[in-house]
């Protein structure tokens, strides 16, 4: 299909929280000229995806949200799924962004015509769209992930991942397995053993469980926010600051990390009796080096009459349950997969093509890298929202992305200021960049010796940013020109003219 004549100046890719609020941004700044595509019929991103029994935030809500757009009626310290969700769509309403979404849109790649100095945008439907400028904020949790078990495929019960959770399906009274014990699955093992006759939680490995303080927000508090807004942000400072302090115990391995690993272990003494149980939750690594776990009701799930922990390896998958290394097969109505998502620590979610045909997945093939996570040499006027180490092991990812997109929309207002064909990061000055960046991750809890998502199976750390998420706002506040190569719109196809940013 031909590509149509029109050219946008921006084109954000996804509707969750960083794709609305970089378009929210981008029309504050006076950048009118854009679309969003969205895959599906609704806004929201992972909050729309995630819909399973239990779905909630495990970061307070005041800070789980953009500073630039309060929700004084946050109806918990840590909102649900759902309650998230309609805040998103709330955004989208007050800032007049509906008119701007294209719904049912899947972007299947991406491809740069440096004569043009414009990405042409391909779908799945074959509509293709053109723009100076593009804002991947598909996330990192877009895309599922089914785990690589012998005898999947051969498995006769339900099949059912966290991420694409099945609403028709009745547990009552059904023999249900969990396969993982991660953040979505801590959220849903209590709610099976409500109604499921019995649940199997397969553990391959412990993880570290901080107890879950969440507590209905007065109405005094929503009130007093709405009225007197400053109250709500000294109260989301305070929040932030509390959280920026436990980058000293998970993000680095200090005395106060042991104080983490003492205060889990009073939490998991306090709710579970059974010293062998307690054994089989203890975890064998330092607190931090995987995500940590917030959850007030998830041990004393497993200790219900109907629950049980099995934490013998799975073998494989038969056509009747999962069969363990000890011999025995567990038969099962259902099987609930709470395995975690492709985040693309080696290529992006769809092919990109940049300067020259060069293929951001073979470039990404050993761990991806880009220039404060956003920019990548090669890529022009590409933006990536919650790219490579942008990720926070102690604080809000909202805070970060907050950062990504102020810088975006800088680096956009760059090019339509200047009248730039391409703005495009120097490869000494991304690499520089890496090198620093890759250095400093060397001292961090999360390459201290165990496996997790964060980290490609040959051990290259492409997701966390190593230090406090003030570091990372203040790199991100820092947009200098001189870091990329201009390239004016009047300029020949290979002939560079200086440029001075009026940005």
């Amino acid at each position: 299909m031909t590509v149509g004549t029109r050219v946008y100046d921006t084109l954000i890719v996804g509707t969750g929280f960083t794709g609305i609020g970089t378009a929210i941004k981008l029309t504050q700044a006076g950048v009118d000229d854009f679309v969003i595509l969205e895959r599906d019929d609704q806004v929201g991103g992972t909050w729309r995806d995630n819909t399973y029994p239990g779905a909630a935030c495990d970061i307070p809500s005041l800070l789980y949200s953009f500073s630039f757009v309060a929700n004084p009626t946050w109806s918990r310290a840590y909102s649900p799924a759902g309650e998230i969700r309609t805040h998103i769509e709330d955004m989208v309403d007050r800032f007049d962004l509906r008119r701007r979404i294209q719904f049912g849109v899947e972007v299947d790649g991406l491809e740069f015509d440096e004569a043009e100095g414009t990405w042409t945008v391909k779908t799945t439907g074959r509509k293709r769209f053109r723009a100076r400028s593009v804002v991947l904020a598909s996330g990192p949790l877009s895309d599922h992930r089914w785990p690589e078990i012998r005898g999947l495929e051969s498995y006769e019960g339900h099949k059912i991942h966290s991420a694409n959770w099945d609403h028709d399906y009745d547990f009552t009274g059904k023999r249900v397995a969990v396969i993982g014990t991660g953040a979505s699955a801590v959220q849903i093992v209590p709610e099976l053993v409500k109604k499921a006759g019995f649940v199997k939680v397969f553990q391959r490995t412990p993880g570290w469980v901080m107890p879950r303080l969440d507590v209905a927000t007065p109405e005094v508090a929503q009130t007093a926010f709405a009225k007197v807004p400053a109250v709500q942000r000294v109260a989301r400072q305070a929040l932030y600051w509390g959280h920026e302090a436990t980058a000293t115990a998970l993000v680095w391995n200090s005395p106060l990390t042991g104080l983490v690993k003492r205060l889990s272990k009073a939490h998991l003494h306090r709710q579970v009796k059974d010293p062998w149980l307690r054994r089989q939750l203890t975890p064998d690594f330092t607190p931090g080096c995987k995500r940590m776990l917030v959850s007030s009701d998830y041990y004393p799930a497993l200790q219900r009459d109907n629950c049980k922990l099995i934490d013998w390896p799975i073998a494989r998958i038969s056509p009747v349950g999962i069969r363990t290394s000890d011999g025995i097969e567990h038969h099962l109505d259902a099987i609930v997969f709470a395995t975690g998502y492709d985040v693309h620590l080696t290529g992006p979610p769809f092919p990109v093509t940049g300067v020259g045909g060069r293929s951001m997945a073979q470039e990404w093939s050993g761990g991806a890298q880009a220039y404060k996570s956003i920019n990548a040499h090669g890529y022009p006027n590409l933006f990536i929202m919650t790219g490579p180490n942008s990720g926070p092991g102690h604080n809000s990812l909202l805070v970060f992305v907050e950062g990504q997109i102020d810088y975006a929309v800088a680096g956009i207002t760059t090019i339509l200021r200047n009248d730039l064909r391409f703005l495009d990061v120097r490869a000494d000055v991304q690499q520089r960049h890496n090198e620093v960046l890759q250095k400093r991750l060397t001292k961090t809890t999360w390459m201290s010796g165990c496996n997790s998502w964060y980290l490609t199976a040959d051990g290259f750390n492409a997701s966390m940013y190593p230090g406090f998420a003030t570091q990372y706002l203040r790199q991100m506040r820092d947009f200098r020109f001189t870091d990329y190569e201009a390239v004016a719109r009047d300029a020949g196809s290979h002939r560079l003219r200086a440029v001075t940013s009026s940005a």
